[in-house]
């Protein structure tokens, strides 16, 4: 099993197969599961000081979350936690709950394949624990795994629950589900307009959807059988003028491969097209989520091309960005504007971010890592209204901790929806998408009657490697990664100066620095590449010391493989790749010195 901040996965079917949608785990995973059970029922306890906290406990759709349940369940009833059960729960609706609890036990292997499956913990802040704590969760459990009467312990944790305490917790199971459901719309109330005020979000509310009755939009969703399909997403945006459409919305019917990306994508672009041509020409939007339901990437009509397209992680991100950044200022609420992402997230973030005279930070791959950088810019007085890993897709909206495929429609509505307005006194207020025009210096290109396709032409262009590509995934064997690290950093120092006039005279590059990122710490121009399993970027710059280029690498936290990747300033897949494949290629030669 892999222990990261971001949480515990393995495959978790009884045959090994990560394919497999068999529902059986087997005895192995099950006592596990009761030392998972275990494990985070002490630290609940010491964390509050509560001799029987309450905490929300559910599962995406996975086939093996009812048994990988059952087990956990039952710990932690023997060791005296109250547990709401919600049975399946989108990410984003158990921990907007778990706001008015303890904490959360959350049974999930996000976007990976069907036969994984995992865990996820977190407190009352809406989000998982931070690394610091996820390290003590991980030390307590493997403790217990390593001890003498490990499996004569979690056999006892098992057979010791009371049946009718884990009766009692099953048959409570709706009403709770029904509460949960109706904090999480609360809760998005907050997230998607930026306001505690009931008011405040209802003139918010009443500005879209006033706007979406002159001008409708449908959105489609490939539920793919994720948790997504018992959550709010119809009610939620019918009930503010937006018709929804849904197809493989049978909880569990994961019919393709779980990752948003646009691979997966062609599915939800396939069928708005075809309901675009029998005549449903409002539909603009589409998204997928993966199986907890934290992630959704978007599909759109290109009116211009005729045709539905996927829009690529880090445009998706970098256009939330726009959108809330936008809306800050449409709104007045503008103050010591931040944003804080991972390593790998695309310099179109940067750029948009220079535009609003926004900050830009960043961390550690991981989204608990980018949302306790954001934590930490905030108790500097920063506004840090929107956050996230521009390199998975998907947008974190403050207050929220966790990405929210709602809170991506709702940005992209908004950039679309809130329009130029006619003040009393006879003068103009721009819209969103009019605001963004101006500030980045391209007012040229607004238009009253714009669409999703003027505003995603208006980006800055960056060519990206996409995080689900084959080049983006390698496999070495070298263990220990910093030394990986230093090796590279020899090879590349020797090839740099071979390489240097024709970096020049190709691509513009004329020098380039490190920076490393471990946790919310970012060392900007390191001298030592060795960061243990952190993230290594180099940037390339131009005479003038402005980024042209990066390319990126950090063994994954989640998954059993090293990641690389590079991100281009213009439309230059050549660039890219070259880039990309002189990366591969020392990394591949460092781990061969490894293994002599």
């Amino acid at each position: 099993m892999i222990l990261s901040a971001s949480g515990w996965r393995k495959i978790f079917t009884e045959n090994n197969d990560e394919e497999s949608k068999s529902k059986h785990i087997g005895l192995a995973n099950r006592r596990l599961c009761a030392l998972i059970g275990e494990t985070f029922a002490q630290y609940t306890i010491a964390a509050t000081q509560k001799k029987s906290p309450v905490i929300a406990v559910a599962t995406d759709t996975r086939p093996t979350g009812s048994e990988i349940a059952d087990a956990v369940l039952r710990a932690l009833l023997c060791r005296g936690i109250k547990v709401h059960f919600l049975s399946v729960s989108a990410a984003p609706e158990i921990m907007a709950y778990a706001r008015t609890l303890d904490g959360f036990l959350y049974i999930s292997a996000s976007h990976n394949p069907v036969g994984h499956n995992g865990i996820k913990f977190g407190l009352n802040d809406g989000g998982v624990v931070p690394g610091s704590e996820a390290k003590k969760l991980a030390d307590s459990f493997r403790a217990k795994c390593g001890a003498v009467n490990a499996e004569e312990h979690a056999d006892r944790l098992l057979a010791e629950c009371s049946e009718s305490s884990l009766k009692k917790v099953l048959e409570s199971s709706a009403k709770y589900k029904k509460q949960a459901l109706a904090e999480y719309e609360n809760f998005l109330g907050k997230v998607i307009t930026g306001f505690d005020q009931k008011k405040k979000q209802d003139k918010i509310f009443s500005e879209i959807k006033n706007a979406l009755s002159k001008s409708p939009v449908s959105v489609l969703c490939d539920m793919n059988g994720s948790a997504r399909t018992l959550s709010v997403d119809r009610k939620y945006m019918e009930e503010r003028g937006i018709k929804f459409l849904s197809f493989n919305d049978n909880p569990g019917q994961i019919v393709h491969a779980i990752i948003p990306e646009p691979e997966n994508l062609v599915h939800c672009a396939k069928a708005m097209t075809e309901l675009q041509k029998s005549g449903k020409t409002d539909i603009k939007l589409g998204y997928m989520p993966d199986c907890d339901g934290d992630r959704g990437n978007i599909v759109y009509w290109d009116d211009s091309s005729k045709t539905a397209k996927p829009i690529p992680a880090q445009e998706v991100f970098a256009l939330c960005v726009a959108a809330e950044i936008s809306c800050s200022i449409w709104s007045g609420t503008e103050s010591k504007i931040a944003v804080a992402v991972n390593g790998p997230t695309s310099m179109r973030t940067d750029e948009i971010c220079a535009a609003f005279g926004a900050c830009v930070f960043r961390a550690e791959v991981g989204e608990a890592n980018v949302v306790n950088l954001a934590r930490e810019k905030r108790e500097e007085g920063y506004s840090v209204r929107i956050l996230g890993e521009g390199s998975n897709g998907g947008n974190i909206t403050y207050p929220s901790s966790v990405r929210d495929p709602l809170a991506t429609i709702f940005a992209i509505i908004k950039l679309l929806a809130i329009r130029d307005s006619l003040e009393h006194d006879g003068t103009i207020r721009p819209g969103l998408f009019h605001l963004w025009c101006i500030k980045s210096g391209q007012e040229n290109k607004y238009k009253p009657d714009f669409t999703l396709s003027d505003i995603l032409a208006s980006l800055p262009a960056y060519t990206t490697t996409g995080v689900s590509e084959s080049r983006a995934v390698l496999h070495v064997k070298t263990e220990d990664k910093g030394k990986l690290k230093l090796r590279f950093q020899k090879l590349f120092e020797q090839e740099w100066k071979e390489r240097r006039d024709e970096l020049k005279e190709k691509y513009g590059i004329e020098s380039y620095a490190a920076d490393t990122t471990n946790g919310t710490k970012e060392i900007k121009n390191a001298t030592d590449w060795n960061n243990g399993n952190g993230g290594l970027k180099i940037r390339f710059m131009d005479s003038s010391g402005t980024n042209k280029a990066f390319i990126w690498m950090r063994p994954s936290g989640t998954e059993s493989v090293f990641r690389v990747m590079c991100d281009t300033k213009g439309i230059k897949p050549q660039e890219e790749h070259s880039l990309l494949e002189w990366e591969t290629s020392i990394l591949m030669r460092a781990d061969a010195i490894g293994k002599q």
